[in-house]
């Protein structure tokens, strides 16, 4: 039985994959995180604390487990939080990313590890995988110095990119854009969001199949996976409050030089989904049927 090691299990992938991997019979699964395990059920994996800033933890749980693929998702992804707490993100960001290489060259493990966006400048979006690396954000910049210690390191190696993820889990530890427009609509709270970035927010669902196709097919290289529809942050909200039949009068639309956020973030981001398409089969929802999924989590 092929064993799968996910890090990072408490979060919103994290849990989309135990999720994934239940249903899956032929796959041993261990779920780690920090602290207690919040996925609802407990049944049918192990779930093993582990830190993963911690060199001898990481080490000791995988060689323990001895997994055949490591899917690392555990990371400080609050961009403004890593610009402020600079050591933190680099902990988290970069130290583990070594601590994890170390350890899956230690049991011949494959290693997928997830990547952002936001190691590119948005400038010339969307991208491919080879397009060329040039972060504006201290988040970028730890992202992409992991991304070369996989490549550099790494024996057996695959980087998954993905952007502006979005879905819902039982135990929300923070929210994300549709939900967030969602309940300050609903609440009409006039809010101001930026119409001068775009992205290609992603289905966690989606995101949790495109590592999985990565790990059934032993797939090595970078991956786009992200969503297929490209926009700006504005009209992400205006679908939203289309698709849930709310004001749109109630939005203001703002630059990104008004908001006074901590960190730069690339104007224009998006993929272009070829390879992942071509190469592992990947074929990610709309952004309305992502949200068609998340309203039937709701009820």
């Amino acid at each position: 039985m092929k064993k799968v090691l996910i890090t990072g299990s408490n979060g919103l992938l994290g849990q989309k994959l135990i999720e994934l991997y239940l249903k899956a019979e032929d796959i041993s699964l261990i779920a780690t995180a920090r602290g207690a395990n919040r996925y609802p059920l407990k049944d049918g994996y192990i779930y093993a604390e582990m830190d993963v800033t911690d060199a001898k933890n990481v080490m000791d749980v995988v060689t323990l487990h001895q997994p055949d693929t490591i899917i690392h998702t555990a990371a400080m992804t609050n961009v403004d939080t890593c610009e402020a707490d600079k050591a933190g993100a680099e902990r988290l960001n970069v130290d583990a990313v070594e601590y994890m290489v170390e350890a899956a060259n230690a049991v011949n493990a494959h290693l997928i590890h997830l990547s952002t966006d936001f190691i590119f400048d948005g400038e010339a979006g969307p991208y491919t995988e080879e397009a060329a690396a040039d972060p504006v954000s201290y988040y970028g910049e730890t992202k992409l110095a992991a991304e070369n210690m996989v490549k550099n390191q790494c024996n057996k190696w695959s980087i998954a990119r993905t952007i502006l993820v979005y879905g819902l889990v039982h135990d929300m530890s923070r929210s994300n854009i549709v939900l967030w427009a969602k309940g300050a609509l609903e609440k009409g709270q006039p809010i101001n969001v930026v119409n001068d970035q775009v992205r290609s927010p992603t289905l966690a669902e989606d995101l949790a199949i495109g590592c999985q196709l990565i790990e059934q097919q032993e797939a090595e290289g970078v991956f786009n996976i992200s969503g297929k529809d490209q926009m700006s942050i504005v009209e992400i909200v205006e679908r939203v409050a289309d698709y849930f039949k709310l004001d749109k009068s109630i939005i203001t639309q703002v630059s990104s030089e008004t908001l006074n956020q901590a960190a730069k973030r690339p104007p224009i981001t998006g993929f272009d989904l070829t390879k992942s398409r071509e190469v592992l089969g990947y074929n990610p929802r709309s952004f309305e049927e992502g949200i068609a999924v998340l309203m039937e989590q709701m009820k």
